[in-house]
């Protein structure tokens, strides 16, 4: 039985085009964590659980909701207030980042400087308080580290999320790689909420709106009571002074 026409149209030959073609501008959203389940909601995982929400809120339900793998990395591709974005979690391990960022910076040709914003866990600062800066240095910070290592620049933005010191007495990795207890979920949820709003904010109006608008306010170190100058004493009229006269008995 012969088979009937091919229901797609031959396609037209592709002509030489002399010209590189130019990709659409692209914006990197990068969290950093840890990849695997005994890592997820862990607070060295803050950056991924930003990238989560920011997912559910901007990639829809079609299958540019459906994570790839691309750059090292778990990527969707999502429209945030019309800006092409990409939402990377990259699966290298917190210490090997920058491989996957630098992948992508190079694939789309991007300024690191404007065209990038990560979002980490940071010890040094209170649970669920936002810090957003261009660039600087990594604080100690491994994964940042790395992105810096790999861009062979400190210039990007980034976004840190408290998740508070580590307590006393407790191992720094331990702490980070632990979960959130209730008590800090309460206060780190709806932060981990407004870092997606700041990173839309990167998206649309740039770093240094997105600094205006969220980084929490330093808290300021409470007031010194005024002094006071010392009161005068009452004099103590039972006192006997050496200058007062004795009467004789």
């Amino acid at each position: 039985m012969g088979q009937g026409p091919s229901p797609f149209p031959a396609a037209a030959p592709i002509a030489h085009c002399p010209f590189p073609i130019a990709l659409p501008p692209m914006k990197l959203l990068v969290g950093l964590g840890n990849p695997g389940p005994q890592y997820e909601k862990t607070r060295h995982n803050a950056g991924f659980l930003v990238i989560d929400r920011l997912a559910r809120r901007h990639a829809g339900a079609g299958p540019g909701a459906i994570p790839k793998a691309k750059f090292d990395a778990s990527v969707i591709e999502a429209s945030i207030d019309g800006e092409r974005c990409l939402l990377m979690k990259p699966t290298t391990y917190m210490n090997r980042s920058g491989q996957s960022v630098a992948q992508a910076v190079g694939f789309y040709k991007v300024n690191p400087q404007t065209d990038v914003l990560v979002i980490v866990d940071d010890v040094a600062l209170p649970l669920g308080h936002l810090r957003i800066r261009p660039g600087g240095s990594a604080g100690g910070h491994n994964g940042l580290s790395d992105i810096e290592r790999a861009l062979a620049t400190d210039a990007y933005p980034r976004l840190r999320i408290g998740i508070d010191p580590t307590p006393a007495m407790m191992d720094q990795a331990d702490y980070v790689l632990g979960k959130f207890t209730p008590e800090q979920e309460a206060v780190i949820n709806p932060a981990l909420d407004k870092a997606a709003d700041a990173a839309r904010c990167f998206v649309t109006k740039g770093t240094q709106a997105a600094m205006n608008a969220f980084n929490t306010p330093a808290t300021p170190p409470k007031p010194k009571p005024p002094r006071q100058d010392p009161q005068p004493k009452t004099p103590d009229p039972t006192a006997i002074s050496a200058n007062t006269p004795r009467e004789n008995p």
